[in-house]
């Protein structure tokens, strides 16, 4: 899979694809559906699939402070959308200058010009453009203006629900991570570079890979039954806490993970963190002692989760 960063490494041979257009937050069964309509039509077209997306999200530019919790950073969708069949990833810079850019120019300078998209695929309800001004109807008329077929994307059901990224967001704020599970195809999971941190965990024997989490808010909070990836002997279940550790004054959110039976020096590695079953939410503790008796109950729910609920694929 080939990344393009940004409008400017657009090259010469990029022109010539099959594209879709979105936020692809999550990555979840109804972006899958879409990866695969896109997929398929370009295997039938005998060109690259394409997948768009903006950084940051047009709602976090415009409304920073009002936007949901991101389900993937920018990493971690990346490295989800190398399990399908996307050829390349453009990434555009979601900045004042591309936010100024009408709808025609939208059409005119990066679909047609830019990349000679043939087939594009995109949400009835997609708006683009200045203002959101352009919509479904105006990319179909100038695809019959420019020479270039426009689809809309398949809603993909759960239920009689149409799955989306609220929708998993909804799951995992409210515990519920085997309804995720569903609507994402896959455990949930988080990111990062495990950190060195304050070492409080070895003192009551509970030693924790840290990993700071680098997002204005987190879509679940709370003790969890989780499984690392990007570790020896992968995956390795443990007991993991994401929260802003109230008991000890904590000031960012971070993820902490014990794992069970485990003493490889992991720092510095980039791991997956995949959440299976939600023990308890995050709450203060009188004292670090209390919390410490806490800790040791939550490690045993997960052993337990572990041995008597869940198996290994």
């Amino acid at each position: 899979m080939e990344l393009i960063r940004g409008i400017h490494n657009i090259k010469p041979q990029h022109r010539g694809c099959v594209a879709t257009i979105g936020n692809f937050d999550g990555i979840h069964l109804g972006h899958q559906a879409v990866i695969g309509q896109v997929a398929e039509k370009a295997q039938e077209l005998a060109l690259p699939a394409l997948l768009m997306f903006f950084e940051p999200q047009p709602q976090e530019f415009f409304a920073p402070q009002a936007v949901p919790a991101r389900l993937t950073r920018l990493r971690e969708k990346l490295l989800t959308l190398r399990r399908f069949a996307v050829d390349r990833v453009l990434m555009i810079q979601f900045n004042r200058a591309f936010a100024a850019l009408s709808a025609d120019d939208f059409i005119r300078q990066i679909l047609v010009d830019k990349l000679g998209v043939r087939y594009l695929v995109v949400g009835d309800d997609f708006r683009f453009g200045r203002g959101r001004s352009g919509d479904f109807a105006q990319l179909c008329a100038a695809g019959r203006h420019y020479g270039f077929t426009v689809s809309n994307m398949h809603s993909f059901l759960v239920g009689e629900r149409r799955v989306s990224s609220t929708l998993v967001r909804e799951a995992l704020q409210q515990g519920d991570l085997a309804r995720a599970e569903v609507l994402l195809g896959r455990p949930y999971r988080m990111a990062g570079r495990v950190r060195h941190g304050d070492k409080r965990g070895r003192t009551i024997g509970f030693p924790t890979a840290n990993l700071y989490l680098h997002r204005r808010a987190t879509p679940l909070n709370g003790v969890f039954a989780v499984e690392m990836f990007g570790v020896p002997g992968e995956p390795v279940a443990g007991v993991a806490n994401v929260g802003n550790r109230p008991t000890v004054d904590g000031s960012r959110t971070q993820l902490e993970v014990h794992l069970f039976d485990f003493d490889a020096d992991i720092y510095g590695r980039y791991v997956q963190v995949s959440f299976l079953h939600k023990l308890r939410d995050e709450r203060r503790f009188a004292s670090f002692a209390e919390l410490q008796a806490q800790i040791t109950r939550d490690a045993a729910a997960a052993r337990e989760f572990f041995a008597g609920h869940y198996r290994k694929n």
